[in-house]
């Protein structure tokens, strides 16, 4: 199975999640994340058959990502979007949870062809209408959105194809869980001798994708990555979904941590160097009790956060790293907290 290096960034935002209901704010604020995205874009996208992950990730338009800096040395991989609202006259807002451009690279040659895709997290399966009519009506608000009026000198072969997928999570029919569901544009018959060109009229897929209340026995990649994503508050869920993002041999992680003093440089140097558990029990004696005892008191928070999310980053959870460095989740949580409130 192909893994994708993980980031300093979508690290901190899988810990924050963890112990989550899923489909909260946090949770959401995953979808928002390149290595995220690449792995759904992987399972669903036609157009990227062929393409790694790590490919993937780079199709994703730079102009799409923000430029917020989260911390010096860390690449910032966050999607911010395109316009998420769609408002004509008279007509009903539509709010789009995910939308973004990325790389068409079947038809992309010396002129860029862009992919518009719309990711639609739902927490119930059938909200009193069906998904899929919603989903047809929001590829028509993506297709209609990309010209601005319709004159008789509009160029429609600008069009792009668009595409919507919707990840449905409770409530969903038994023998229903666990599947998915594509729909796409097709020419069904011809009469004549005639043969419409595919990337003419192929301009909308909904993709719709069904979770289920207990753990996923399929074995598609997707869905058992989407089962680990939606469900974060299971057992190991830090653990389960590095089967899909890997956090080991990170240069931005170890650059991180590379200005850390006492307890975080043992673990993640020494450690490194000498064997995990060596540079934990050294990190223990120099660095902790100034971590825990000083380093709140003096606005060494962010150290200690640090320290536990780099140790997390090798064990694979904070519940973990927190036991191996003698360190109480309230504690963590309390410096988490404080280090916040100095930024």
């Amino acid at each position: 199975m192909e893994k994708i290096k993980g980031s300093a960034e979508i690290l901190s935002s899988l810990q924050l999640t963890e112990d989550m209901q899923g489909l909260d704010d946090q949770s959401k604020a995953l979808l928002r994340h390149k290595e995220v995205l690449a792995n759904i874009l992987k399972g669903v996208v036609r157009e990227y058959e062929k393409y790694t992950k790590e490919e993937i990730m780079e199709f994703i338009e730079s102009d799409s990502i923000t430029s917020k800096e989260v911390s010096p040395g860390r690449t910032n991989s966050v999607i911010t979007g395109e316009h998420t609202e769609f408002q004509t006259l008279n007509e009903k807002t539509s709010n789009f949870d995910i939308c973004f451009r990325t790389k068409n690279p079947i038809l992309s040659g010396d002129v860029m062809v862009n992919l518009h895709v719309d990711i639609e997290p739902q927490k119930e399966y059938r909200p009193g209408y069906p998904i899929e009519k919603r989903g047809i009506y929001y590829l028509a608000r993506s297709i209609s959105s990309q010209l601005s009026v319709a004159l008789e000198s509009t160029d429609y072969s600008d069009i792009e194809k668009c595409y919507s997928i919707w990840i449905c999570r409770d409530n969903i029919p038994r023998r229903e869980q666990y599947s998915i569901s594509f729909y796409e544009m097709a020419n069904t018959a011809n009469i004549g001798s005639v043969s419409p060109k595919k990337e003419d009229y192929d301009l909308t897929s909904l993709v719709v994708i069904r979770l289920g209340d207990e753990e996923c026995k399929s074995d598609n990649e997707l869905l058992d990555f989407l089962n680990i994503l939606f469900y974060p508050h299971r057992k190991d869920f830090m653990t389960r979904i590095t089967k899909f993002i890997d956090f080991k041999d990170n240069d931005e992680l170890r650059q991180e941590v590379s200005g850390m003093s006492g307890l975080g440089q043992s673990i993640l140097e020494e450690g490194l160097e000498r064997g995990l558990e060596r540079g934990l029990e050294e990190g223990l004696e120099r660095g902790l009790e100034k971590g825990l005892e000083e380093g709140l008191e003096k606005g060494d928070a962010r150290r200690l956060t640090r320290s536990v999310e780099a140790a997390a980053a090798k064990l694979g959870s904070v519940e973990k790293a927190c036991e191996l460095l003698d360190i109480t989740m309230e504690d963590y949580i309390r410096a988490r907290e404080r280090s916040s409130g100095e930024q």
